[in-house]
């Protein structure tokens, strides 16, 4: 009977503890609030941004802000803000603020949350434009000097593509390089237009990037 009861007793917790690992997490956004971020490019006339929470299993884990991306059915990214502290040392009264940060990475399944990795992504001056799990950006560099088109894939340590596009003609124009790349599918291609209206067209299969010459067929739908 003992032998019994040790096993009827393991087969008990095997199943609670499946149970808990299938339990589905519960994501949702709170309410929208509009707050005012500062920025190194423009400490003084900073515009409003509308930002809500990220709640998991009703546990605050991130605030956002943006339209989320889908990636899949069950994975999403979101832009992150982050509130940090912005006293001086000579300050006696603590500043908060807030201020952009990258994306995040949403797993519905599982509730895990992670930063994606973008290098050279400039939160004040890249904007991401995303296509199934890839994305593409003007990425500046760290003395923010050089503008490069870059493109990344979700799950992948290294662009696979990294084009220079020019001199940035200073830190606080560096936002305007390029505007957000445009996307096509069938086939897959990404463009850039720089701020001296060179175009880029590249062609995205798999885990490669191709250019696409000006004498390609325009093919494919926005």
């Amino acid at each position: 009977m003992s032998s019994l009861f040790r096993i009827a007793l393991c087969l008990f917790f095997f199943t609670a503890t499946v149970l808990a690992a299938s339990k589905p997490h519960v994501i949702v956004f709170g309410k929208w609030t509009v707050v005012k971020p500062s920025s190194d490019l423009d400490q003084n006339r900073p515009d409003d941004l509308k930002i809500r929470p990220l709640y998991v299993d009703s546990r605050l884990k991130e605030f956002t802000f943006g339209i989320p991306h889908d990636v899949t059915e069950e994975v999403f990214v979101v832009r992150r803000i982050v509130r940090v502290n912005d006293t001086l040392p000579q300050e006696s009264t603590v500043r908060w603020s807030w201020q952009r940060s990258g994306w995040l990475v949403v797993d519905r399944i599982t509730g895990h949350i992670s930063q994606a990795s973008l290098p050279e992504f400039d939160p004040d001056a890249s904007s991401a434009s995303w296509y199934r799990d890839y994305v593409a950006y003007c990425g500046i560099s760290e003395d923010g000097h050089k503008v490069s088109a870059v493109v990344m894939q979700l799950g992948r340590r290294k662009p696979i593509l990294k084009k220079p596009l020019g001199e940035a003609a200073n830190e606080e124009a560096s936002s305007s390089e390029c505007a957000p790349p445009a996307w096509q599918r069938a086939p897959t291609r990404v463009s850039f237009v720089s701020q001296a209206d060179q175009k880029f067209t590249f062609a995205v299969r798999g885990h490669t990037v191709e250019v696409v010459s000006d004498d390609d067929p325009e093919e494919g739908t926005e």
